[in-house]
């Protein structure tokens, strides 16, 4: 049985820090949430999770979560503060954690962000990467691809009129990640650090067109689901100069995660996309 220990999981109320917290805690392990509002955490309180008030601009609260932790799972977004301000918060984040004295820190990155894409959010979580390796920090980097539920939340209003528009050529192959299997692969570090540690992974467990995308909708929902290409000169407009920069390389370069090879070498199932929709509540409506 793996030894128990505590983890401070940051974003623990959002998508990937929830699916580690939950993965961590359906293991046994003790976990600490950081959230400005814990009405937010009830249900992680519910189910054993110490609830902390504050956030990762807050070094007291910070700095008081992080006491007596064996681990810190640790993300930021660039979307909300900007882009500077993630790097500051991911810096100051890794420097309190190794005040701390912690044995592994998880860093939630990016799929390819070593592999200068120009992307901004992707160089931003590039650079808190080298920064942990700079400071010493016992850390595994964990790098995400596309999340298969970002269908369900930032596609979600044109699924569901019927049509699936992107800035992608229907040849390419878009690689993509289950939240659940973040949260596997983030539990999985703390409690088995020796297989871990050291480690910079990235994270994928399908790899689909979109034409195979709204295909795989239209059974699931019942009702025909088309895609569109969105042209490259309409990209920025619709979906900011970001992400924009982004489809581009999805077109031009893309992620190359050897899935087999993920599979067997650290033994996590890993999700098909169609797993995935099959019990999505908003592939049902």
């Amino acid at each position: 049985m793996a030894q128990t220990k505590t983890i401070l999981v940051t974003g623990a109320t959002g998508q990937q820090g929830g699916a580690v917290a939950q993965s961590l805690l359906r293991q046994g392990q003790k976990i600490r949430v950081l959230t400005r509002n814990p009405d937010k955490a009830a249900k992680l309180a519910k189910a054993g999770a110490a609830v902390f008030k504050g956030d990762l601009t807050d070094k007291a609260s910070l700095w008081d979560a992080l006491q007596g932790v064996q681990g810190v799972f640790a993300m930021s977004t660039p979307f909300e503060a900007g882009m500077d301000a993630e790097v500051r918060q991911g810096t100051m984040l890794a420097d309190m954690a190794m005040a701390a004295g912690v044995d592994q820190y998880v860093y939630t990155s990016v799929g390819s962000a070593d592999r200068n894409t120009g992307i901004p959010h992707f160089e931003t979580k590039w650079r808190v990467e080298q920064y942990i390796r700079q400071i010493g920090l016992p850390a595994t980097i964990l790098r995400p691809v596309w999340f298969m539920e970002n269908f369900g939340t930032f596609c979600r209003p044109f699924i569901l009129q019927g049509t699936l528009a992107l800035p992608l050529r229907p040849d390419v192959k878009l690689q993509m990640i289950a939240l659940k299997d973040i949260g596997e692969f983030g539990a999985a570090a703390f409690i088995r650090p020796e297989q871990f540690l050291g480690q910079a992974i990235d994270l994928a467990g399908d790899g689909l067109t979109m034409p195979e995308v709204v295909a795989h909708l239209s059974r699931t929902m019942g009702r025909q689901i088309q895609f569109r290409q969105v042209p490259d000169d309409q990209a920025k407009a619709a979906f900011g100069d970001d992400l924009a920069v982004m489809f581009k390389w999805f077109n031009e370069v893309g992620y190359s995660v050897d899935i087999p090879a993920l599979h067997r070498r650290y033994g996590i199932p890993l999700t098909k996309f169609t797993e995935v929709i099959a019990t999505a509540d908003w592939a049902r409506e």
